[in-house]
């Protein structure tokens, strides 16, 4: 007997949508978790950061922008070096 799972429509349209969404679904946690990062960085380093800010690292899915905030925020002494930089 086999073990294993089996999608049904193995190989169709509907299996490549649920991969998709699921890469996706990885994607965007991996951005949200670069953004608490980011954000986590600059409130250990005490450097305040707006509400605009927030949003804006928080609503940011581009994780090559995210790595570099995370760079910046290593170096900056107030978040708009950071977010302006």
């Amino acid at each position: 007997m086999k073990n294993g799972s089996y999608f049904p429509g193995r190989g169709t349209f509907v299996e490549e949508t649920y991969l998709e969404g699921k890469a996706e679904g990885k994607a965007e946690a991996e951005a949200v978790g670069a953004a608490r990062s980011v954000l986590r960085l600059l409130e250990m380093r005490g450097i305040p950061v707006t509400p605009s800010q927030r949003d804006r690292a928080l609503a940011c899915t581009d994780l090559a922008v995210l790595d570099r905030w995370l760079e910046l925020a290593f170096r900056a002494t107030d978040a708009e070096q950071v977010f302006d930089g």
